[in-house]
């Protein structure tokens, strides 16, 4: 799996509720989900096994890029997992939010459809998902 899978690991100053709602919020969410520069407009966020996530992830240079994403597990306040599928990558994501005594430790592991794939989109991916994480901070500390 090491072939196709990216694991990105971060500890938050911030109760694992607070963690957990920065993601099931969708007005929280919407202020932090992307790389930096980037926004996001979404149109479905239905948080719960079989529910829709669909949004457009605008980038800074104007392009827009549609997402759709399917619940697969949600168990608040620990797990969301859930599958992308979109024509640039899909793959399947697993949080996870375990308490560290009093802060949290937030784990992504996106487990990509094939190698091929993740060669191909990889090495942006795993710098995206560090501003995302570093943006999460930054939201996480304007919530406190």
């Amino acid at each position: 799996m090491a072939d196709r899978e990216i694991v990105s690991t971060r500890v938050f100053d911030a109760p694992r509720e607070r963690v957990f709602r920065a993601f099931s919020d969708p007005d929280v969410l919407a202020r932090w989900w992307g790389p930096e520069g980037f926004t996001s407009t979404f149109h479905e966020f239905d948080l719960r096994p079989g529910g829709a996530w669909r949004f457009v992830m605008h980038a800074p240079d104007g392009t827009d890029y549609p997402n759709a994403n399917d619940f697969v597990e949600v168990v608040a306040p620990e797990r969301i997992v859930f599958r992308h599928e979109q024509p640039v990558h899909g793959f399947r994501m697993t949080m996870t939010f375990a308490d560290e005594g009093g802060a949290t430790r937030l784990t992504w592991r996106m487990r990509f459809d094939s190698a091929e794939e993740f060669e191909r989109v990889g090495s942006f991916v795993a710098g995206a998902n560090e501003q995302n994480l570093d943006r999460l901070g930054a939201q996480l500390a304007a919530l406190a």
